[in-house]
């Protein structure tokens, strides 16, 4: 499992609040793998209709009585089958996430024109510390790779980052289909 650090109740990530822009109020959205819910709460209070799902019980009901928030605890991991339709959300977010036998069942979430915005560790973390596990390090490219069928890319980025602590991130924001779609506000 991933580390969960920078995954707490503070500020949302700026590739999350810079793409996440583009969604409209009323948008439903799944928060996957939300931790204390940062992008959960951050969306809803721009009127997203978010479900924030982990499977720390604890951190989920740090969420209870928010306002366009409903959390679910759900172990992804388990073997269990998703408690979601295919075609369920116009947006997934996850962040410092990763787990590669369900991607597919991720995108898959996505309404066509659905937006995916993924940000987590990517080889070169060890350097860096936690996680240090190459099963929760992204190869390089690999998010455009696993988007490269089904998804036309508005922005991706890799490399090292030295905020929020320093470490090697792959991220990507990516529209379900072929249609490029509204790009977000410079200012946002």
């Amino acid at each position: 499992m991933n580390s969960s650090a920078g995954h707490g109740a503070g500020a949302p990530s700026p590739w999350v609040v810079r793409f996440g822009a583009l969604l409209p109020a009323g948008a439903a959205v799944l928060d996957l793998a939300c931790g204390r819910g940062r992008h959960a709460r951050w969306l809803a209070s721009r009127g997203c209709r978010v479900i924030a799902a982990d499977r720390d019980a604890d951190a989920v009901a740090s969420l209870a009585g928010l306002d366009g928030v409903t959390g679910r605890v759900v172990d992804l991991e388990s073997g269990a089958p998703w408690p979601w339709d295919a075609a369920a959300f116009d947006a997934v977010v996850v962040t410092n996430y990763l787990y590669r036998p369900a991607f597919d069942q991720l995108c898959a979430l996505l309404r066509p024109g659905g937006v995916l915005i993924y940000e987590t560790f990517m080889i070169g973390n060890a350097a860096f510390g936690k996680p240090s596990n190459p099963d929760f390090l992204l190869a390089p490219g690999e998010l455009l790779a696993r988007t490269a069928d089904d998804f036309t890319v508005i922005a991706f980025e890799q490399g090292e980052v030295a905020r929020p602590a320093p470490a090697m991130i792959q991220r990507i924001c990516a529209r379900k289909g072929g249609a490029p779609g509204r790009l977000p506000d410079a200012s946002a």
